[in-house]
Order: structure tokens, then sequence, then C-alpha cells
């Protein structure tokens, strides 16, 4: 019950009850009630400055986790730089000079890209920069390994070829240490055995004895076994691909035919004296690009260096050949 208040009246000398007018109480009303709502406006609006709901502080969290991730994601990529870049040295300095490839420069490894605004669809937002920097260095490593892979990919066909023109290359001697008698002549100006006059000697004699196995020195097909050269009586050529030829001449008989694919090693023929020969031995020669060189650069697949040096003082002998 409110409490009732007087005041006095000097006209009557009396109190009389003071009667509070509805208007005036309607007002203070309205005032505590437009005060109350500023209040509590003032009130949300602070506690929405400084007091953060679950859902924000859910959102908030997210954010703060996300800029982690990226963190994180931009620290690997570094780390996958740095690795990429070993590779790309090793690739230019090591593979690929071995095989004779040009080095992939750098401006093509780490080519961006051109056009229209790739990354247009990630701007406007608060970590805009930061999505887009990161984006882009995926881009540019996923184009480097792109590189580097097909760069593999060719490095290992060269090597494959590499492999290839290794066992093609005539590589050893064509009659074995043990079965020679003498290395009697070499690769250069010596004395034919007929006219007793100094030419050319096209390339090695080996005597050994009629029989005396005759090897294949690189895998190859065989391009002729026959005696329709002069001079060279029973022969065999051999193809071995790369520009490389290989020929053994003065054959007792052979061991191969013509198209006839051979490995490294394989026994072609015997060791004879047919055609132009004073006696029973094997006159060896080496075309490379349909020219002839010294096989004497070729024998380092069967011999030892000590082997290989006897065989070059024997071979620069300026003394009579046998064919």
């Amino acid at each position: 019950m409110s409490k009732v208040k007087y005041y006095y009246d000097s006209d009557t000398l009396s109190y009389r009850k003071i009667e509070r007018k509805k208007r005036r109480t309607a007002k203070y009303i309205s005032l505590f009630l437009l005060a109350s709502a500023l209040f509590a406006f003032l009130f949300v609006f602070i506690a929405s400055q400084y007091i953060e709901s679950p859902r924000e502080k859910g959102l908030k969290h997210e954010l703060q986790n996300a800029q982690l991730q990226l963190e994180l994601l931009n620290k690997k990529m570094d780390e996958t730089e740095t690795v990429l870049a070993s590779i790309a040295e090793r690739d230019n300095n090591i593979y690929r000079l071995y095989f004779e490839a040009n080095p992939i420069p750098d401006e093509q490894r780490k080519a961006g890209f051109g056009g229209i605004n790739r990354y247009k669809n990630l701007e406007g937002f608060d970590n805009s920069k930061l999505i887009i920097e990161s984006n882009k260095r995926i881009d540019q490593l996923q184009k480097q390994i792109v590189v580097q892979s097909k760069s593999l990919d060719e490095i290992t066909k060269l090597a494959e070829e590499k492999e290839k023109l290794l066992t093609a290359i005539p590589a050893i001697q064509p009659v074995k240490n043990e079965d020679l008698t003498r290395m009697a002549s070499g690769y250069g100006m010596r004395t034919d055995p007929f006219t007793k006059v100094r030419k050319m000697h096209w390339g090695m004699d080996f005597t050994a004895a009629r029989g005396t196995p005759i090897y294949a020195t690189g895998d190859g097909v065989v391009e002729r076994a026959d005696n329709g050269a002069a001079g060279y009586g029973n022969h065999v050529r051999i193809d071995h691909g790369y520009g490389y030829v290989s020929l053994y001449a003065h054959l007792y008989k052979y061991n191969v035919r013509k198209n006839q694919k051979v490995k490294r090693g394989d026994i072609i023929g015997f060791v004879g004296s047919t055609g132009r020969s004073e006696a029973p031995h094997l006159h060896y020669e080496i075309f490379k690009d349909d020219q002839r060189i010294n096989p004497i650069n070729f024998y380092y697949g069967s011999l030892s260096a000590e082997e290989f040096n006897t065989l070059l003082e024997r071979a620069s002998l300026e003394n009579q050949s046998l064919d």
C-alpha cells in the first residue's frame, strides 16, 4: 500500500491529503520505462562489445584454427620448396649433365601463371591476402612438381638409352687373352706381308690357332656373314646401333647368320686364314658413323689396366701385318 502524504493548508488552517494527478503518474511511468529501455540497450551494446556469445566464441576459435592451419601449411610448403630445389639442382647438375641433356632453366621451373586473375573469388575476406598467397604457392609448387616429373621421365628414357648404348658399344677384346698366340699388329701404318710396302692397316690382328672362338664385342644385329668383300675372306659385320659397326675377318667358319641378334660375348665364328691372309688370325675393325677408328680404345670391358697397357705397347709397334 502506497504511503499517503499530506500538506498544511494555511487558508483553512488544516492538513490536506496530497492527491497525485494521473497524468503526472503516467509521465513518471513513461520516463521510468524509457530510462529502463535505454539502460537495457546500453547494457546489451556494451556487453556485445566486451562479452562474447557462445556462437562468437565458436567462430573465433574456428578462425584461429584456420589461421594456425594456414601457418602450418606455409611451413610445410617451405620444406617442400627446399626439397624440390635440392632435387632440381641434382637434376640439372648431375642427372641431366650425365645423360648429356640440357639443364632446365629456373625461369621455366618457377614460371608463374599469366592471363586472368585466378584468385578473384578469394578476394574480399578478412584473410584474403594470406589465403591468396597460400594458393599461389600451392599452384607454383604443383607446376614445379609437374616440370620435375617430366624431367625425371626424360631422364629415365635417357638412362634406358644409355644402358642400351653401353651394352651396344664394342667394349671387349674379340679373342680372349688366354687364346692368343700374340697380338700381331695394331692400327696404323704397317708393312704389307705380300707387297712389303708400308700402308695403312685399318684394324688390329690377333694371332690365334685355327678354330679359336671369336666373340661379339657388343650387342647388335649381324649385318653380314659372308665372303663377298675383297680381301676379308669369311667375315662378319655386326651393326651395334648408335653409329657403331664391328668387323671380324679371315674366319674359318661362321657361328651366326645375317639379321641374327647377338649379345656381347656370344661366339660369332672361329679364327681362320681365309681371304688375303698370311696365317691364322683375326683381323678386327670398328666403324663409327662409317669411319674406321682405332679399336684399341674399346677394350675397357675385358682388360685390366696392366693388360691394356701391354696391349697398347704391342699394338703401337710398326711391324708387319698379317693381311
